[in-house]
């Protein structure tokens, strides 16, 4: 089991939550702390997390957890309700940057994700759920890639192939109708050509 796998089970399961993505960090401090992706001389693992509740009306939030060195569970640190972010600085629009920082309205956190790519997943199902769960006020995006705001978004992309596959089938079930629709035109006309032969034939 991935660290993910283990913080969602461990974390969030046990108190009915959904979580709905993850990114491991470090802070963009001048603390000297190794980020090593397996423990070892690091004082601890960082993670922000996005989780929802199940039960109705579910409630989305932000959860940092950490997982100290020699341990193997996790623990839950400061969490904030979404609709406590303010603003989502992706630092750089112009290339993939593992830097981010996040803005609510008690915190300011400046952070270095462990690859640019995983903040990048990060912040497409962020900004994803911050437009299907807040209805009034929801956070700026900052400085990110048009990949993550939506064009060429996982989420997106995803929703377009269903929508071309039901346009195809829709296209293909169109064409065989006017196909079935052909046929059995030609059938009538077969049908009445046969019936007319067949009372010419009884006259003579």
């Amino acid at each position: 089991m991935n660290a993910k796998s283990a913080i969602s089970k461990e974390i969030f399961a046990p108190h009915d939550e959904r979580m709905l993505g993850a990114v491991q960090v470090k802070r963009r401090t001048k603390k000297k702390i190794p980020f090593l992706a397996t423990g070892g001389q690091g004082e601890y693992l960082t993670y922000i997390c996005l989780s929802v509740t199940n039960k109705k009306p579910p409630q989305a939030s932000i959860t940092k957890v950490k997982q100290f060195e020699g341990s193997t569970s996790f623990v839950r640190r400061t969490q904030w309700m979404l609709e406590q972010l303010r603003q989502v600085n992706g630092i750089d629009p112009n290339r993939d940057s593992p830097e981010f920082d996040l803005l609510f309205e008690n915190a300011f956190d400046q952070w270095v994700a462990s690859t640019a790519s995983e903040k990048c997943t990060f912040f497409q199902v962020l900004h994803h759920t911050c437009q299907r769960y807040l209805t009034d006020k929801k956070p700026e995006f900052i400085n990110c890639q048009s990949k993550i705001m939506g064009g060429n978004s996982i989420l997106h992309s995803a929703a377009d192939s269903v929508t071309s596959a039901v346009q195809k089938a829709s296209q293909a079930l169109n064409e065989r109708g006017e196909r079935l629709g052909r046929a059995e035109e030609k059938t009538e006309e077969l049908k009445n050509s046969a019936q007319q032969f067949a009372e010419t034939a009884h006259k003579v």
